[in-house]
């Protein structure tokens, strides 16, 4: 089945900085580190977190214990900034991009769907920049903590529950 979906580089650049949240010493992290245990090619992963921290959202510790942390705290980094940071600003159509004046579709202005581009943008938008990486480090380790009980999180369907 075909999916809209988000790019390999975004996908990997919010896996290492989740994975940076997640830690509690605050310690480096080493791309190494972070390629292995989020199942990221290194080599992509070097020229990613490059690209974090020219925006000013990963620092880089040198020396024998150095590696990578992030910039600023977990609560003041979105999943917008991070996508902004590697890909630029992104739309989910043509016609509601960075302008969202929808100029660059040769049916605009007489779409019947760019209400609903529209609409899709604003909520995709607001999600990405109302979400921290302190959120998401909350949101899993909750669910760690209910995968260890053997139970289901407030919301999620479990085979085992009455519907």
């Amino acid at each position: 089945m075909p999916v809209m979906q988000i790019s390999r580089k975004i996908d990997y650049a919010l896996r290492a900085v989740i994975h940076l949240a997640r830690r509690d010493d605050r310690r480096p992290s080493s791309v190494a580190e972070i390629a292995l245990q989020e199942g990221v090619p290194k080599k992509f992963l070097e020229k990613i977190i490059q690209d974090l921290i020219h925006h000013g959202l990963v620092r880089s510790t040198r020396g024998a214990q150095g590696g990578y942390t992030l910039a600023r705290a977990p609560e003041m980094i979105t999943f917008k900034n991070v996508i902004e940071a590697i890909e630029g600003p992104v739309s989910i159509n043509v016609c509601v991009g960075e302008n969202g004046d929808g100029h660059e579709c040769a049916k605009f202005p007489n779409c019947g769907m760019l209400w609903v581009w529209k609409e899709a943008q604003r909520r995709m938008m607001d999600l990405f920049a109302s979400t921290t990486l302190a959120d998401v480090r909350a949101r899993s380790l909750d669910v760690s903590q209910v995968a260890e009980a053997g139970a289901t999180a407030p919301g999620e369907y479990s085979p085992r529950s009455s519907v």
